[in-house]
């Protein structure tokens, strides 16, 4: 691949069971970060006195920081000393969870989320790590187990915070969980393998390459692969409270996250994934999940009053959604092993900042079609994406 700077690529030495669960765990507690604020947009847009649409973006900001924190931070991974680097960057995170708690006003609480969202990118330096580490015959399941560690991440942060949040209040969730990326911080430092040193990059090399990357077709691609899905997978989390919350429904926040809990199948799903990958079945598998994901929307926006056809949509959603996403970052690192930190950062800043949009979208469009045009919407990108894999697969995909 010509657009990176070449490196001699690190020995993988293998990726023990413990350790690959303790990159799923540290990777989940980082990535839940983006998502403790999703079922609390109601009572926050209550106390800070502003409009359900508006605390929308609270998730917009928290995403495009996360973008940020991806380009600026991630890179690094591939010239720094990574078990130095990595609980640095979760002492960050927890001071700006502590931040956030005490947040006096709306205009100050969407600085310091977008703050919280540049230092939550844990996950994404431990990816390419564990991409380092295994070999080649078990590297798509690690990588799908850490996805699934970071999809368990999202799911516990919506169930938890709703559910604290009903006890508590909605700051309360920020306070508990800078306490966990403390703990979580001096794991690391005392787990994280020594790692042989790196070849050094300057910064601005660094960063150079990643957008030379983009000049790859197979990149190019692959991120779309992966971003139009994840805007969809935003606007359907999103917009999903909006759902649950009013009638029919007229959930709790607590209830909300509850229900959520079904995406737990996903989790499971890029594990499975993860196999596929190692069985040189992902092209076909991203077709199939992209369908299955398409499949329920449809589910949705048909039952859109009936509880169980909104529970059979979020398992099927989940599913086919965290299948996709797992293995498009999955071939994306595969196409340099050198530079995996740098591929994975143009994979990520790509994908959240399609997320971003697709959670701003779900505020608005809300308004215009409710949840049948949110629906429509996402379905329409989805089939997009399914057109753009079948005219691709047999190019860059089988590269």
């Amino acid at each position: 691949m010509k657009t990176v700077n070449k490196q001699t690529p690190p020995q993988s030495v293998g990726m023990s069971r413990g350790l690959t669960l303790l990159f799923a765990i540290a990777g989940g507690a980082s990535v839940g970060n983006l998502y403790w604020a999703q079922p609390l947009l109601a009572p926050i847009a209550e106390d800070l006195g502003v409009s359900p649409g508006n605390a929308g973006f609270v998730i917009t900001l928290t995403q495009i920081g996360y973008a940020l924190g991806i380009f600026l931070i991630v890179p690094l991974g591939d010239s720094m000393n990574r078990k130095r680097m990595i609980p640095a960057v979760m002492l960050l995170a927890a001071v700006a969870l502590a931040a956030t708690a005490f947040a006096p006003s709306f205009p100050v609480l969407l600085g310091l989320v977008a703050f919280l969202g540049v230092a939550s990118v844990t996950g994404q330096i431990l990816a390419p790590l564990a991409g380092d580490l295994a070999t080649s015959e078990q590297r798509g399941q690690v990588l799908g187990t850490v996805a699934s560690g970071l999809m368990l991440g999202i799911l516990i942060a919506r169930a938890a915070s709703g559910l604290v949040a009903d006890l508590l209040g909605w700051r309360a969730i920020f306070v508990i969980a800078a306490i966990l990326t403390l703990v979580m911080a001096v794991i690391m430092v005392r787990w994280l393998p020594v790692l042989p040193p790196r070849q050094g990059i300057s910064y601005g090399k660094l960063l150079l390459s990643v957008l030379a990357s983009y000049k790859d077709s197979r990149v190019r691609v692959t991120i779309l692969l992966g971003a139009l899905p994840m805007s969809v997978f935003t606007l359907f989390w999103t917009s999903i409270t909006l759902l649950l919350s009013a009638k029919p429904f007229s959930y709790s926040t607590g209830q909300i996250g509850l229900i959520g809990l079904l995406a737990v199948v996903g989790a499971v799903a890029a594990q499975g994934a993860g196999r596929l990958y190692d069985l040189g079945l992902s092209v076909h598998a991203i077709g199939g999940s992209l369908a299955l994901a398409l499949l329920a929307l449809i589910i949705a926006g048909v039952g859109q009053t009936s509880l169980f056809a909104i529970m059979t949509a979020i398992v099927l959603f989940s599913v086919g959604l965290q299948a996709t996403l797992v293995l498009a970052q999955t071939r994306m690192m595969a196409l340099d092993p050198a530079a995996r930190s740098r591929l994975n950062t143009a994979y990520v800043v790509g994908i959240f900042i399609a997320g971003a949009l697709g959670s701003a979208a779900a505020g608005l469009l809300w308004g215009w079609g409710g949840w049948s045009g949110l629906m429509i919407t996402g379905g329409v990108i989805l089939l997009i994406t399914l057109a753009l894999w079948a005219r691709q697969r047999t190019r860059a995909l089988s590269a």
